[in-house]
């Protein structure tokens, strides 16, 4: 896995936001499910209201090269939803450029 898909994962599971928000570039996206949120400011928006702060887990129980991009499957739980998703990470030098989650 990349190092910084790692990075991302670990932060989440840590309930890191800060941590979390280091991983992607300065213009980075979270794509969950078709809503986009571009930029530190948007995506903690994002995760304060639906992924670190609900207490987000991910048990990974894949992860797949497809594409240029790493395909993490992981079990999600916490304070909201709960269920298998996938979370695709396009890496852009040392970053995360993108990170989409389907399921």
């Amino acid at each position: 896995m990349d190092p910084v898909v790692r990075a991302a994962i670990d932060a989440a599971n840590k309930n890191d936001l800060a941590a979390f928000l280091a991983c992607f570039t300065e213009d980075g996206v979270v794509d969950d499910w078709g809503r986009e949120f571009r930029g530190a400011q948007r995506i903690t928006e994002w995760s304060d209201n639906e992924f670190i702060g609900k207490k987000v887990s991910l048990d990974v129980t894949e992860v797949d090269e497809r594409d240029g991009e790493t395909v993490v499957t992981a079990q999600v739980g916490g304070d909201g939803f709960h269920g298998p998703s996938h979370f695709s990470f396009r890496v852009e030098g040392d970053k995360v450029a993108r990170m989409t989650i389907r399921a």
